[in-house]
């Protein structure tokens, strides 16, 4: 997929407040810190789409990114730390599960995870709990230009291992990294190709 054009679209507090369900949509979530805006901007082939910040919790908001002019790009909150108050993550988490289990246009949420460190229980309960509330979803590595051959399938194979010791078989993966842009084209093309199903 080539991407021509990548905008803004919209801010919302609550998925009622989101644009028209009328194009197919993707969302993008992970820990605070995994990368998540900067694989963004890889993937549309801009620096300035996603904020980046080395600040845990600068997305606040459900981000809707019109691409193409015919699909969204959702960049979600991430979970987990984030230094604001208990109460304020809760609103969050709140704001996150109503989305994912309302947004009748989703085809498929990527969550992302830092492949340099080992698997992590809000990441594993997070896809958990996509999966029992039926919710597609992809994991998506990021970092991965930070890890040699060797320690990749390493970190792999934890995350295979941890992952089937509840389910059956894995959900589609990605192997991806901001800087040498890997997985990029396999994610893009993903895409294109749900997009295609859903015309």
């Amino acid at each position: 997929m080539k991407i021509t054009s990548a905008t803004f679209a919209k801010s919302s507090s609550d998925y009622k407040q989101c644009p028209p369900p009328d194009r197919p949509e993707y969302a993008f979530i992970g820990r605070s810190n995994v990368g998540k805006s900067s694989l963004i901007n890889t993937l549309v082939g801009r620096n300035d789409l996603a904020k980046t910040s080395s600040q845990p919790g600068k997305t606040q908001l459900i981000n809707h990114f019109l691409v193409n002019n015919t699909w969204f790009l959702v960049d979600l909150p991430g979970y987990g730390y984030a230094k604001v108050s208990k109460g304020e993550r809760q609103k969050w988490s709140d704001m996150i599960d109503n989305y994912l289990l309302n947004r009748e246009n989703l085809v498929c949420t990527f969550v992302l995870v830092d492949s340099r460190i080992e698997p992590q229980k809000i990441d594993l309960a997070f896809m958990e709990k996509l999966g029992t509330q039926g919710v597609p979803f992809c994991i998506v590595f990021t970092k991965t230009d930070k890890l040699t051959a060797e320690k990749w399938k390493a970190s792999f194979e934890r995350y295979e291992q941890a992952l089937l010791q509840t389910w059956n078989a894995l959900p589609p993966i990605f192997k991806t990294s901001s800087i040498s842009k890997v997985g990029a084209r396999e994610i893009l093309s993903q895409i294109e190709d749900w997009n295609k199903l859903n015309e």
